[in-house]
């Protein structure tokens, strides 16, 4: 499974860059990164390229984490390839949570980043539906 960490942030200025701030200092890459804002806090969800001490290093700092599992699905780099994704998570009677994209650094192939109520369920059913799955 892919570890996702969450950071609670208060929605002000310069919060995104003092968290990015810890993680450049200890050479850890953000390989995806999204924000989700409200009123007073936001939620940055990210892969990195070091889960753990980022996790240890945010929470010293005085930061809410939460560890997520997560899925990657590679997708076509082609119109309608995100609509067929998410077609077959429809068949599949999978409620989605969240997701958000990011990208293959290989091959720069988008990659869905998605969370959802049965993850064992849906990568099954989407890998059988041909969609290369890491979970």
């Amino acid at each position: 499974m892919i570890s996702q960490i969450s950071i609670f942030a208060e929605n002000k200025k310069g919060a995104i860059s003092a968290i990015t701030r810890i993680l450049a200092e200890e050479h850890i890459n953000i390989l995806s990164f999204v924000t989700n804002d409200s009123a007073e806090f936001g939620i940055v969800r990210m892969l990195v390229s070091d889960d753990v001490t980022a996790e240890k290093l945010l929470r010293e700092a005085g930061y809410q984490i939460k560890r997520t599992t997560v899925m990657a699905v590679v997708i076509p780099d082609a119109p309608g390839s995100l609509h067929r994704l998410l077609e077959c998570i429809e068949l599949a009677n999978v409620n989605i949570d969240y997701l958000y994209t990011s990208f293959d650094r290989g091959n720069a192939a988008p990659v869905m980043i998605i969370h959802a109520e049965d993850m064992d369920e849906l990568e099954t059913f989407l890998k059988y539906k041909g969609f290369p799955c890491s979970v």
